[in-house]
């Protein structure tokens, strides 16, 4: 059987996707990165916003309309969330809540009678991540979340806590690293609450990855700024794991923090960013920032961006706040009306791309060995452009001579200037 998987949203349901992609190989199936050639499709939906809903049921629409003989199988916040709705939807044949994800290959195989060809796994085939164009791999180690900040819908939809085992982690990633991946990603709802389920916690999963496993580079997805173990920035003195973090601030505000039920006051915020860049040079921290929540005066407007243009960021996901049903945020008072909400996000923008450039501008002349990518494109002078990424999450690009292999390799690369969406590089 031919299974075409697709997602919305975030790093879990990519990783999601791809343990979804991996059991139904071990079933005897194939993975297609078409869809017109798929019996099955699987759609890992989102709701993190009111647009992510839209686009997900836009998605489902589209995916039956272009091709109505397959069986439609669709997961996620969005499925969880509004189930009655989604399974209303045309060509929808299941639904598999988030509470039933880590079955939701059985219960595809079971509750729609496909049929499987176990004797099938033990032959080579093509390895799923790679018929999806990929180098690195999602890892998801833990789902659900203990808090409850007013404005997020996904705590609701993911649930409790729950931890994989260390055990179950680093046999996954030496799993993939024996197909060739070269980076894992671990990823989860609340990531910074591992193994609370489970007496563990994150340092702990992190060195047993560095120690029982010989995967080059191992990276976090997104991290909450608050409850980070003891000992966790010495963990970056190992070169296997990357310089980047993560770290979701929402607001440079106190007042609005707390109005958010944010863990995080941004004195503790800026501890922690200065305890990364003291560790190691040139440390990249992203962040997310939401403009225009309920009750958001000017003077709490400037406050936050003040403050984020002093911490400096090398990369900013800016949202206009929406309200979600279902969640405190949306009944709180004063809503901000839209006008000044796309005044803010323009500012925030332009702020952002400046605070970008500036750190792109520190690494210029520095040394990086880059995880080169399957993504190339040939020039007008007969050379053929390869991008990757540096450990601290910098795109970058290189122009080689048509036939020189770069794809999965890590290769050292000098940073030379900044493009329009890159960074031009040249192989040390």
């Amino acid at each position: 059987m031919q299974i075409h998987l697709k997602t919305l949203g975030c790093r879990l349901n990519e990783a999601e996707l791809e343990t979804w992609a991996q059991a139904f190989q071990a079933k005897g199936h194939t993975v297609t990165r078409n869809l017109h050639d798929a019996n099955l499709v699987v759609l890992n939906s989102c709701a993190v916003t009111q647009d992510a809903v839209k686009k997900s049921k836009q998605l489902i629409r589209r995916v039956h309309r272009d091709n109505p003989a397959a069986k439609l199988v669709v997961s996620g916040c969005y499925a969880t969330l509004n189930q009655t709705e989604a399974e209303q939807l045309m060509g929808v044949d299941l639904i598999v809540g988030n509470q039933d994800k880590n079955q939701l290959v059985e219960k595809v195989l079971s509750e729609l009678n496909l049929d499987s060809m176990p004797a099938m796994s033990t032959e080579p085939g093509e390895v799923s991540l790679f018929s999806r164009g990929r180098q690195r791999a999602f890892v998801k180690v833990q789902d659900g979340c203990r808090y409850r900040c007013t404005f997020c819908i996904v705590t609701v939809a993911r649930g409790e806590e729950r931890s994989r085992s260390i055990q179950e982690v680093v046999d996954e990633i030496n799993a993939l690293h024996a197909q060739g991946i070269q980076e894992a990603i671990i990823t989860g709802v609340h990531l910074g609450g591992y193994g609370s389920d489970i007496d563990s916690n994150l340092v702990e999963l992190i060195q047993a990855i560095l120690d029982q496993t010989e995967i080059p580079r191992l990276r976090m997805g997104s991290l909450e700024p608050w409850e980070l173990p003891e000992g966790f920035f010495v963990l970056f003195e190992n070169p296997r794991l990357m310089p980047h973090l993560h770290l979701p601030l929402q607001s440079g505000s106190d007042s609005v923090l707390r109005r958010m039920a944010r863990r995080c006051k941004t004195a503790e915020f800026a501890e922690l960013v200065a305890k990364a860049r003291a560790t190691i040079p040139h440390f990249n921290i992203t962040t997310d920032i939401i403009v225009g929540f309920p009750g958001e005066t000017e003077e709490e407007w400037r406050e936050s961006y003040d403050y984020i243009k002093n911490i400096g960021f090398g990369h900013i996901h800016i949202f206009s706040y929406s309200p979600r049903e279902g969640t405190k945020a949306a009944g709180l008072p004063n809503p901000i009306g839209n006008d000044i909400k796309r005044q803010r996000s323009r500012a925030l923008h332009e702020l952002a791309e400046n605070l970008k450039q500036t750190f792109i501008a520190e690494n210029i002349g520095t040394q990086a060995a880059v995880l080169w990518e399957g993504q190339s494109e040939i020039l007008e002078n007969g050379l053929t452009r390869f991008f990757g990424y540096t450990p601290n999450y910098l795109r970058v690009a290189c122009d080689v001579d048509s036939g020189t292999a770069l794809e999965n390799r890590i290769l050292p690369a000098s940073l030379l200037q900044a493009e329009v969406g890159f960074v031009k590089a040249k192989i040390s």
